[in-house]
């Protein structure tokens, strides 16, 4: 009886451990800021370029994200983005409406954050972590 008793109790405390922190150790956790925009204009001829920006894009241990601007719309500081990502796919899957924005595309650069957009003329932004 002791042992079914010790067993229901280590069955009960694993089924009650949280999966809430499952990107706890990633170096993606935390707050990026926008440093930088490739936006094509056709002919494949765009460059990042610098930009003056406060939008942050905040990666969480629980595996969202939220934003203190709009994702949705690049060019909007008025709405913000919520979200989840996955570092398996390496795609954020937001709350946008747009279908070509409801899924932006992760890469790493030399520790530089890059999100690559679904669009006819291409479009990357480029993000520096902060803590």
């Amino acid at each position: 009886m002791k042992k079914m008793a010790a067993l229901t109790f280590v069955i009960a405390l694993v089924f009650s451990c949280s999966n809430d922190d499952i990107y706890a150790d990633s170096d993606i956790v935390g707050t990026w800021k926008l440093i930088q925009i490739k936006a094509n204009p056709g002919g494949g001829s765009a460059e990042f370029r610098s930009v003056e920006s406060e939008k942050t894009i905040q990666f969480k241990s629980d595996g969202t994200i939220t934003t203190n601007t709009s994702l949705c719309e690049p060019y909007s500081e008025e709405v913000r983005t919520t979200g989840k990502f996955s570092l398996e796919d390496l795609t954020i899957t937001t709350n946008c409406e747009n279908p070509n924005i409801a899924k932006i595309y992760i890469q790493w650069e030399d520790e530089i954050l890059v999100l690559d957009f679904i669009s006819n003329e291409g479009y990357s932004q480029k993000f520096q972590k902060l803590d």
